[in-house]
């Protein structure tokens, strides 16, 4: 095997100066060539670096698998698509992956964090062990919900007053493929936010994803609902552990909107419903609507946080506005922490 191909270590970085990168580009190489490894290798760590170094594991993935560039020009296209990571971030990387102490700039700036006041009442979360979800409202402000909507309008070149330019952007179904962008990266950093989750997670130890946008425009004739329809982002074939997800609303969603749509308090009863599958039924394929599903209607700048157990999805948009939303979820240090 060349040495191209060959697994680095964990350690092993390049100019950038972060631990894990070089090996995950080396994995992606190796897998590309039809080089077996672990499924689950490193899944969990790959996924916090990408997401420190603002990049997409999607849009990563698609970059190394078609490209299948040398290390180097991994990491210019890095730099080239979201900017050189600052030393907080890399000392906080390099921290986990060699499993050594914080850095003390890390630590006070986890304990700042741990020192602001809850977002959360008592009866949000309270409302959140019984129902899996709860809504954080005004997460970031009105200001930041017009230049967020106007990014999004922008990318996928659509001018909200001309209804006709709505369904023929580059838009992917509802999903939007922008990740980067200054005002999202704003929005992700939210101290309100990362407050949030913490609470949920009982840690500040959490890292914020780059993920997409979406845009969900009204149903018609020449444009039915396009989906994604009730499902799960879960393995069912891997140990099923505590996760969240989110989805923060730009614009007013009226619950006919193509809101978001869960089964509230499925979080209690997935194992034991699974259970009662037989092994050739696949629980994707179930009408997930049964099990009593509910739109979520919210206000611009509400972000709703939801147990990862829960089936959830969009919904036909029957209003006569498009659904504009980014995703945004934060992710543990420690894999499998129970929340």
């Amino acid at each position: 095997m060349s040495k191209r191909l060959e697994l680095c270590l964990k350690t092993d970085i390049g100019d950038l100066g972060v631990m894990q990168l070089k090996r995950l580009w080396s994995s992606i190489l190796m897998q590309r060539a039809g080089i077996t490894l672990p499924s689950n290798l490193d899944k969990h760590i790959n996924q916090v670096v990408l997401s420190a170094l603002g990049l997409g594991l999607h849009q990563t993935m698609q970059y190394l698998f078609t490209n299948a560039p040398q290390f180097d020009v991994f990491e210019s296209w890095i730099i080239k698509t979201c900017g050189r990571p600052g030393p907080l971030i890399v000392n906080r990387l390099n921290a986990l992956v060699a499993a050594t102490e914080y850095p003390n700039n890390v630590k006070q700036w986890l304990s700042d964090i741990e020192s602001t006041d809850s977002v959360f009442s008592k009866e949000d979360l309270l409302h959140w062990n019984k129902y899996g979800y709860v809504v954080l409202h005004d997460a970031i402000s009105e200001s930041a919900c017009l230049e967020s909507e106007k990014a999004i309008w922008d990318f996928i070149g659509a001018n909200p007053q001309d209804k006709a330019t709505w369904y023929n952007t580059n838009a992917h179904g509802i999903m939007v493929e922008l990740i980067q962008h200054p005002v999202l990266d704003k929005n992700r950093q939210s101290l309100r936010i990362h407050k949030a989750f913490s609470q949920l997670w009982e840690t500040t130890d959490l890292w914020v994803t780059a993920d997409r946008c979406g845009f969900h425009p009204p149903q018609s004739e020449s444009y039915p609902f396009p989906g994604p329809d009730l499902h799960w982002d879960l393995d069912f074939n891997e140990p099923l552990g505590f996760g969240t997800q989110g989805i923060l609303y730009l614009t007013d969603t009226h619950a006919e909107q193509g809101a978001l749509t869960l089964v509230p308090g499925f979080h209690h009863c997935l194992n034991d419903w699974l259970n009662t599958l037989d092994a050739k039924q696949d629980p994707q394929k179930q009408d997930l609507h049964k099990l009593g599903s509910v739109p979520v209607a919210g206000k611009a700048g509400d972000l709703i946080i939801w147990h990862s157990f829960l089936p959830h999805g969009s919904r036909p948009n029957l209003a006569n506005k498009p659904r504009i939303v980014q995703y945004l979820n934060m992710l543990p240090s420690i894999e499998n922490m129970s929340g």
